[in-house]
Order: structure tokens, then sequence, then C-alpha cells
């Protein structure tokens, strides 16, 4: 078996936790001497994301390839997939790595596809989340656990980003009659680096994608609550993008906020700190959040809520953690401005952090799946 390997990554939406995921994975690889491809989404993603990508374009010798992929199954899926079964003939890969419940799907589909043409092709899943959060006892959760029950058949080795993941995994699904193993997400040295808060900041910083999910509007709630309770108004920052972005500057306005928020663009994390004293991660689900490990690498005060594989990160009776609720959230916060440094006595130590989430660590067990899987096939031509 050759030391080195052509991977694809394929994804749907090139924003988020995934992107990044993905951004820091394909770095590690290069470095190791892979031919490393992206195919995802042409119709997500904004300025700043295609900016990520020019910086990324000199380094990916297999290239980076969008084209349309619809977020919910529908009559376009079809051209979508056999555009996209295309292009990852063209770049034949030994080892095909879907992330996300769309790229995970077809991610399997097509390297089944190319193995029948007696391509030796791994093919690796990670959820991310995704159709995870989905709930079991819904039509539409039984459908999606239905068929990830099937895709099993097709999955040569499944990556969790969380433990948390992995047993809602198999509590939704069922036990995974395949190889796996838990990899969290992983950090750069530089990004241990403390980030100062710089002057004239907000109090709070929310820092995400623009749905519901990740709790915007529990946010923007709670500051009305922490401002009563401080007795001044609560200023904030909002830095990211997404399709309900419109419904969060309504509301803004309709709490008679405007003059305490700002409402800014995507960019990168270590900037957006040094916006604000504090960090807010307000999500209703999560699997494993990068902005979390970001904001504490960083040095930075938060608060998060403890859902999903957050409490691994702090600790699972950590102070830090709320429900996804605007009360706590409004409590939590008051305390934290009124005492910031008796607050930040509260983070996660660093050094443990850093032996925990490093970029080298998750990187390195991820080659090692990659590897173990390629075991598993067949030699090409046979």
């Amino acid at each position: 078996m050759a030391d080195t390997l052509r991977i694809v990554h394929c994804f749907r939406s090139p924003v988020g936790g995934i992107f990044r995921h993905v951004r820091d994975l394909t770095e590690a690889q290069v470095a190791a001497g892979h031919a490393v491809g992206i195919v995802c989404d042409s119709t997500t993603g904004g300025d700043f994301e295609e900016h990520l990508f020019e910086q990324m374009k000199g380094t990916m010798a297999l290239g980076i390839h969008r084209t349309p992929m619809q977020r919910h199954v529908g009559p376009g899926d079809l051209a979508s997939a056999w555009r996209t079964f295309g292009i990852i003939k063209e770049l034949r890969p030994d080892v095909l790595h879907g992330h996300g419940a769309k790229g995970g799907a077809y991610a399997r589909l097509f390297g089944s596809l190319l193995r029948v043409s007696r391509s030796r092709v791994a093919r690796l899943y990670s959820p991310h989340g995704g159709s995870l959060h989905y709930d079991e006892t819904t039509a539409t959760g039984k459908l999606f656990f239905a068929l990830e029950r099937f895709m099993a058949r097709f999955t040569d080795y499944l990556l969790f980003v969380s433990d948390y993941e992995r047993q809602t995994y198999r509590r939704k699904v069922g036990e995974p009659p395949i190889p796996n193993n838990l990899v969290y997400n992983g950090l750069s040295a530089a990004e241990f680096e403390p980030v100062r808060t710089g002057p004239n900041a907000a109090d709070a910083l929310y820092i995400g994608m623009m749905r519901d999910l990740k709790g915007p509007d529990i946010f923007i709630d709670a500051l009305v609550l922490a401002g009563a309770r401080l007795g001044r108004p609560v200023k904030a920052v909002m830095v990211g993008d997404g399709d309900d972005l419109p419904r969060y500057h309504a509301q803004v306005k309709r709490l008679g906020l405007e003059g305490h928020m700002r409402f800014l663009p995507p960019m990168p994390a270590r900037k957006a700190f040094a916006l604000a004293e504090l960090v807010v991660v307000p999500s209703r689900a999560e699997a494993m959040p990068y902005i979390v490990l970001e904001t504490l690498a960083a040095g930075k005060s938060m608060i998060a809520t403890g859902v999903g594989g957050i409490p691994e990160i702090f600790g699972a009776g950590s102070p830090a953690l709320i429900r996804p609720d605007p009360r706590e959230l409004a409590d939590k916060m008051s305390a934290a401005l009124a005492d910031p440094n008796a607050y930040g006595g509260l983070m996660p130590d660093t050094a443990d952090l850093k032996a925990r989430f490093g970029a080298d660590v998750m990187a390195a067990a991820i080659e090692t799946a990659y590897f173990a899987a390629l075991r598993r096939q067949p030699p090409k031509g046979r």
C-alpha cells in the first residue's frame, strides 16, 4: 500500500464547523504529502468563504470543485448527484471522506459505485451532528435513521467528533456494524495564543451561523434581561450570516436594542474575539463546535449551553454551562459581566485543552482510520 493517498472530501455547505474541520484536515494532509481535493456546494457561502477557498487553491493537488447541492431531498437531487459523481469519478480517489448528512450520503453511494467499476476506494463518514439532530420519534427522524442504518453497509469507517455524537448514533441508529472511532476536532498551536480585548469593546459576542439551531434569538432575548439585572444596557456584537439573519435584525429592532447591537459579516474568529469581553454560544444543538475550542484556546471567557459535545470540553459540572434558555443566559451573563476576573477563573485549563484538542492529534488519528479502511478493500482490478 502506498504511503501517499488521493483524498477527496465531500460536503454540502462550505460554512461553519464542517468547513473549518475540512480546512484543518486538508492542511495537515497536504503537509503529510497526500494529494487532496474538495467537492462541495456552490450556492452557499459568501465573500469570507471565497477568500478562504482562494487561500487553499494553490495547495490542493486534486482541486476545489463546487457544484449546486440541495440541502433537502428533492427532484433537483438527481441532477446534482449525477454532476457530483462525475466530478468524483474524474478525481480517482483512494479515500472518499463525506462530512455531514449530504456529504456522507454522496461519499458512500458514489464510493460504492466506483467500487463496482473495480476502483479501490475507502468510504468514510463523519456525521458532524447532521441528521442526528432529528427527533427519533418523528416520521422524519425515523426515515433518516432508517436510511443511516441502510447506508452503514456502504461505509468502511465512521468518525465521530464527540462522544455525545457517538452515543446519539448508537441510540437513534443502532450500534455501528463497522469500525468507528472518536476523534475530537483540533486546533493549531498558534490558536492557543491569547487574544486581547480591543478598545471600546462590547460586553458580549455571538459568532456563528445565523439560524435558530445556533440560538441567536436566545442571545438577543437574554441581552434585554441581563441589562435589567445590571441596571445598564448590555452592548453586543453579532458576527455571521445565514438565512434567518433578517429575523434577528427585526428582533433587535422590536426589543429596542439597535443602539446597543452591531451586526457584522463573517470574519476570522480570533479577529472577532477582540470585539467583546465575553463570548456566548447559545446553541440548541451541537456536535463538537470549533467556536468553543477557539474561544477557550484564545483565553477568552465564555458562556455556552451544555448541549452535544460541549460538556466534554468544559467538564460536565462546569458553572459556565447553561440550558438554551434566555433567562439562564441572562443570569449567567450578568454575573460574568459584574465580576469578569472571578468568572474568568472558571474556564478550563489551557494546557489540558491543548493536549486533548490539538490539530496534529486529530489529523494523525484520521489518517490511521484511512489506512485501516483501505486495508479492508481488495486491490485495484480484483
